[in-house]
């Protein structure tokens, strides 16, 4: 089973929380995992200051394989030269060199995209077709029994609620050409609340029998969640086992001082069951604990 921890937009800055962070490392502590994700928002204004507590943060995570990804604002906004000029040079510094990568385990290979887009569209981002034929050659000669999944920061579909929530630039097509790919799962953040689901709950293109699987995680470690997660911290533990990818939801509360799990979302591989799979075996609600029941703003 491949166990992987997927975290987002944590904000070093003014809208971090460092009790919220420490109940992350505690967390991570008593859960082990494979990989941990971080899809992007290191800082909330792309100053070295911020960069250098995000790095120090990140040593903090157990020795296991890291997935990184920039966010909008891990690129200068309102220093406009420095956009202009070398817009990932703080990021570069202090997270990663790379602004594309893959990793390659026994049963995952997982590709990381760059969706910031620092000249023409900053806040919403976008994927160009050279970064689709990079992630397809990271898929090239993958044997079917591998999990294939993409790591962007930006959202490929609206959320549910669609609060403030337009998908980058050339998402739809970005989905069609990854459902072709085969892709299992895409993983990223931006819009501060979790959205899990399947690409085809809002983009049913030509393939209506599988589509992706959507993990959006909300905001893990600042004051910026939104929406139905307004003042909440959340991020996701992925579970693949098999032909089964099992997502656990969860959130923060200041009772107890910790990340509870709030709901549990199965899906299989390909849309399709493996023989032998009974639906009324399989669960597919995760019950809350009592401390997660009745949400109240703030937790």
């Amino acid at each position: 089973m491949l166990t992987i921890l997927h975290i987002s937009d944590i904000h070093f800055g003014p809208p971090f929380q460092p009790e919220v962070a420490e109940a992350l490392l505690r967390f991570i502590q008593k859960s082990p995992t494979d990989v941990i994700v971080a899809s992007g928002d290191f800082t909330q204004r792309a100053k070295v200051s911020q960069f250098r507590e995000a790095r120090a943060f990140l040593d903090r995570l157990p020795p296991v394989p890291l997935v990184v990804t920039p966010g909008n604002h891990d690129v200068p906004v309102y220093r406009i030269w420095e956009r202009m000029t070398d817009p990932y040079r703080n990021y570069r510094t202090y997270i990663s060199a790379e602004l594309d990568s893959v990793l390659r385990l026994d049963d995952a290979v997982i590709v990381a995209v760059n969706s910031t887009a620092p000249y023409r569209a900053v806040t919403n981002g976008r994927i160009h077709r050279w970064q689709l034929d990079f992630i397809a050659r990271a898929f090239e000669g993958v044997p079917d029994d591998v999990r294939r999944i993409v790591v962007a920061h930006h959202h490929f579909a609206p959320p549910p609620d669609f609060e403030g929530a337009k998908p980058m630039q050339g998402a739809k097509r970005a989905l069609g050409m990854l459902e072709a790919m085969r892709v299992d799962l895409i993983l990223g953040g931006h819009l501060h609340r979790a959205y899990i689901g399947n690409s085809l709950d809002v983009y049913p293109g030509r393939d209506r029998r599988h589509g992706v699987v959507i993990a959006q995680s909300g905001t893990t470690t600042s004051r910026r969640g939104r929406a139905r997660e307004r003042e909440k911290n959340s991020f996701n533990v992925i579970r693949i086992d098999g032909e089964k990818i099992r997502i656990t939801h969860h959130m923060y509360f200041h009772q107890p001082d910790a990340f509870l799990p709030i709901s549990q979302h199965v899906f299989f591989r390909r849309g399709k069951p493996p023989l032998g799979v009974s639906a009324s075996t399989e669960e597919n609600v995760f019950h809350f604990v009592d401390e997660a029941r009745g949400l109240t703003r703030g937790g």
